[in-house]
């Protein structure tokens, strides 16, 4: 069956001073989807509070968890969201591992890992946190449960090139298996990672940055020596040729103007097609 497309514009979970702009990215991608097929959640205006947490804007983005939550439920099949920042993810690999306990593999497309904890962030900022809260871990008003958590053995860090310095030796105490921009001349190297999983089914989060700057425009961070789209789209079909997929998300789309949007959205048509047909 033919996903549905939710949509869900947040911008609170970013820190990049292009933050604002995921906004009119998430609604230039819902210009191309069908009308019929999507769903938009609604986004305070408001920042938000940390409200002690150590996540900054927190009170918000529980809001827009909530109501993520709330749409996802009534979702017949399966859901593509697209963001946003890349904490929208969260409520949707929730939503796909509730659906399929035990038997999803998150494949995590991305130039961050986004593995801090509010005590090892940056910046405090919970796009940096999301891949940590949906293994489990993190602060408990972001962690996912035990019965929806996915575990890191499950977990497939593809094309991620700026990693800090806690986020490395998270990677190595706990074997978190990652695969390089360099390995992927073909998808062999990643299909062999998810079978290695045992899972038999897949969630595939695309943060937009794991292309390389010449590739895409709208980029809310800028990370060199990334992926082509050819290699993206590519990727991502043989992923789903060989894998059922339960879940997905595209996030991270931040254009400068509308023209602008319009030069990117044919790339990124191509990866919702990849991931759809």
């Amino acid at each position: 069956m033919a996903p549905t497309f939710v949509v869900v514009p947040q911008w609170q979970g970013s820190v990049s001073p292009r933050a604002m702009r995921l906004v009119d990215g998430a609604a230039a991608i819902q210009g191309d989807l069908p009308a019929s097929a999507t769903r938009e959640v609604d986004v305070p205006v408001e920042a938000g509070d940390a409200q002690d947490t150590g996540i900054r804007r927190f009170s918000s983005l529980q809001i827009v968890r909530e109501r993520q939550g709330t749409v996802l439920r009534a979702v017949m099949d399966w859901a593509l969201t697209i963001g946003g920042d890349c904490g929208v993810s969260l409520a949707s690999v929730e939503h796909a591992s509730r659906e399929h306990p035990g038997d999803v593999a998150l494949v995590w497309f991305g130039a961050h890992p986004e593995l801090h904890t509010p005590e090892t962030s940056p910046s405090g900022g919970f796009c940096g946190m999301v891949l940590r809260a949906i293994a489990g871990e993190g602060h408990p008003g972001v962690a996912l449960d035990e019965s929806t958590r996915i575990p890191f053995d499950r977990i497939v860090l593809v094309g991620a090139r700026d990693v800090d310095a806690a986020e490395a030796e998270l990677i190595a105490e706990r074997h978190i298996t990652t695969v390089d921009v360099e390995q992927l001349g073909t998808a062999e190297a990643l299909l062999a990672a998810i079978h290695a999983t045992g899972a038999n089914s897949v969630y595939v989060h695309v943060g937009l940055d794991v292309l390389d700057p010449s590739a895409l425009h709208g980029l809310a961070d800028l990370v060199p020596f990334g992926l082509t789209v050819p290699a993206l789209t590519s990727t991502i079909t043989a992923v789903r040729v060989a894998f059922p997929v339960v879940g997905a998300s595209i996030i991270g789309f931040s254009p400068a103007s509308p023209t602008a949007a319009g030069d990117d959205l044919p790339s990124i048509l191509r990866m919702i097609s990849a991931l759809t047909r």
